[in-house]
């Protein structure tokens, strides 16, 4: 892979990791306007974040530990993870 193809691979998966973590935060955006309203307790609220905070180490994870060459691949020819149910609590 050329210079050239790293740094495009790189800006593309640095504008995955923005758009795929801004989908998260609205998530929390989402219950924390629940919670004004009335609809959520704080635990539900702290739910919603810490499933926020695990979702965010995975796509982190993927877009920091994968080859850059790979998770450009990766973003451009499957189909999108769902990083918000990777971050989802296992059930014991």
């Amino acid at each position: 892979m050329t210079k050239a193809e790293r740094r495009t691979a790189r800006e593309k998966v640095a504008a995955y990791h923005e758009e795929q973590l801004g989908r998260l935060v609205e998530h929390v955006a989402s219950a924390i306007d629940r919670y004004r309203a009335g609809e959520l307790d704080a635990f539900d609220v702290d739910a919603v974040t810490f499933q926020y905070s695990r979702a965010a180490k995975e796509l982190w994870k993927f877009c920091n530990l994968t080859s850059i060459e790979i998770a450009a691949r990766v973003i451009a020819e499957q189909l999108p993870t769902d990083w918000w149910e990777r971050g989802a609590p296992r059930e014991r």
